[in-house]
């Protein structure tokens, strides 16, 4: 019988994977290798650029969103897949020069997205990086 087999993650909607909760680096791998299609790729870039611009940096998978933070539960940035593009969540973004583009409903919050086509500006993310990873952090 053709289909996927029960250890692969299921898909939710807009393609995102649904991982279970954990700490660590194997979650967001987890995460990070069952994102679908050309995120999977970008997906890494964004976890290699994280894990060089702030060593040390912990990560958690949490809401089916891998994220990063300076201490455990206290977290600067997420991700999720969409079906179109991938929403990195900046926690403090409206205090990143130059703030990202995407706003939220919460004042503090700002969003980048990544599309397919897109070409990353990869010093302007690690610079975004760099800045959230030194403000305080989101508890969750």
């Amino acid at each position: 019988m053709a289909g996927k087999s029960s250890t692969e993650p299921v898909l939710l909607s807009g393609g995102n994977p649904q991982i279970a909760k954990g700490y660590g680096d194997g979650p967001v791998k987890a995460y990070i290798a069952a994102m679908p299609g050309w995120k999977s790729a970008v997906g890494h870039k964004l976890d290699t650029i994280i894990e060089k611009t702030v060593p040390g940096v912990k990560k958690a998978v949490k809401w089916n969103s891998p994220f990063y933070g300076i201490a455990e539960d206290s977290w600067f940035l997420s991700y999720h897949c969409f079906t179109r593009y991938i929403k990195v969540t900046f926690f403090q973004g409206a205090l990143l020069k130059p703030v990202p583009r995407e706003k939220s409903k919460y004042e503090a919050i700002r969003y980048f997205h990544i599309h397919e086509d897109d070409t990353l500006d990869e010093a302007q993310f690690a610079d975004w990086v760099r800045q959230a990873s030194q403000l305080p952090g989101e508890r969750m």
